[in-house]
């Protein structure tokens, strides 16, 4: 969508004219930084190719500027990239390239740093985004400007992916969506240059989460449906069909019962098949997701009494390192109380998520319990009910 042309700038005015033509709000620009806030293409996707991951995560990174936030992605290009991707070639993009030269030492040591700041306590991990960022936008101008083997190319590509799918992670529980999702998308480019398809699927089923968490099930399905032609650890595959059947689930359609358990049986025979061979960005999957994804599932079939002995269970198993999970997971057995008429271990629950969201810094988690405040309304003379409005309301 960007053009440069060398030696010319429009003026002040006509950048501003620019920007109203294209129905973009007049502030978005800053006029001694043409054409750099110029997104690079019409629709918020760039396609991929084998030289696509530095524009994506350039796209990334300039939509981390609130300015730039409403230029989101919609489900038709996502499910189109997800099909592009599911169709493309099965060898690694990622050649050699000239520069400044890169060492080994250089790049163990940004994994190294990489894998530690990713391992650090969910409580932890709120103090990190400047490190994160550093980190990113270093191996993105390793991958631009250094000159590498294809062996070291390999690498970078995968850092970038993993850096750009723990930021994306990060700007989604701050609920800015539109910079989530063009991280996850410019991870999805660089796993695709290093051949990674199982990140690949796993970046895929990040957006369709976030698909799904927007109530749009019908990408979020797409996505997932795609995704899964490729993928091939079997954690990674039961993740993808746990989501799966979460979606499926939550459109609601009874005609989509049989897939919805068919995707759970699947999950449950891939995590059986499952070792400790896992890629990093699935290696948490555990009994515990299975057992409160699949109640969450039933729950929207309707079968509110299983569903509740599964979340339940899922939320008993979890380990104390997934905090952040672990408040999902409480928001979810409040709503499966709320569903059984059982107010009071439901505010028990909502009241346990809310303090460790706002502890950990989880906004994500916090908005869950938000949207189960109007159940309880009903119950408000409840044992526990007038407390977690109070504490909601602080």
């Amino acid at each position: 969508m960007r053009k440069r042309q060398r030696g010319v700038r429009p003026s002040d005015e006509s950048q501003t004219c620019i920007a109203e033509a294209l129905g973009w709000p007049a502030g978005i620009f800053h006029a001694g930084n043409w054409p750099n806030w110029l997104p690079l293409t019409a629709n918020g996707m760039v396609p991929l190719g084998p030289h696509s991951f530095v524009p994506a995560q350039r796209e990334a990174q300039r939509t981390a500027m609130e300015r730039r936030t409403f230029l989101t992605i919609s489900g038709t290009a996502l499910a189109a990239l997800a099909a592009q991707w599911a169709g493309g070639p099965a060898d690694a993009l990622a050649q050699a390239h000239e520069g400044k030269p890169v060492g080994e030492d250089l790049v163990t040591f940004l994994e190294n740093c990489t894998q530690h700041l990713a391992g650090l306590f969910t409580e932890q991990r709120q103090n990190t985004p400047a490190l994160l960022d550093a980190h990113l936008a270093t191996v993105t101008e390793l991958l631009e400007h250094g000159r590498y083997s294809t062996a070291l190319g390999l690498r970078l590509h995968t850092l970038a992916a993993s850096l750009s799918q723990t930021v994306a992670w990060r700007a989604f529980d701050l609920r800015r969506h539109t910079h989530a999702a063009q991280s996850w998308v410019a991870g999805l480019h660089n796993a695709h240059a290093a051949g990674d398809h199982d990140m690949g699927a796993g970046l895929l089923g990040d957006l369709a989460y976030q698909a799904a968490w927007r109530r749009d099930h019908t990408t979020a399905a797409n996505i997932l449906h795609m995704a899964l032609t490729r993928v091939q650890n079997p954690a990674a595959r039961c993740l993808l069909q746990l989501r799966l059947a979460r979606t499926l689930a939550a459109r609601g359609d009874r005609s989509e019962r049989g897939a919805v358990l068919r995707a759970l049986a699947a999950a449950e025979h891939h995590l059986n098949d499952a070792g400790t061979d896992r890629p990093a960005w699935c290696a948490w999957v555990s009994e515990a997701d299975l057992a409160v994804d699949s109640g969450q599932a039933l729950l929207d079939l309707g079968d509110t009494s299983r569903a509740h002995q599964l979340i339940s269970e899922g939320e008993r198993l979890l380990p104390p390192a997934r905090d952040k999970t672990k408040g999902v997971f409480l928001a979810y057995r409040a709503a499966s109380y709320l569903d059984l008429k059982e107010p009071e271990p439901a505010a028990a629950a909502a009241t346990q998520s809310l303090l460790l969201a706002r502890r950990i810094g989880a906004p994500r988690c916090a908005r869950l319990i938000d949207d189960l405040l109007p159940r309880f309304e009903p119950y408000a003379r409840a044992h526990g009910v007038p407390e977690l409005l109070h504490l909601a309301a602080a």
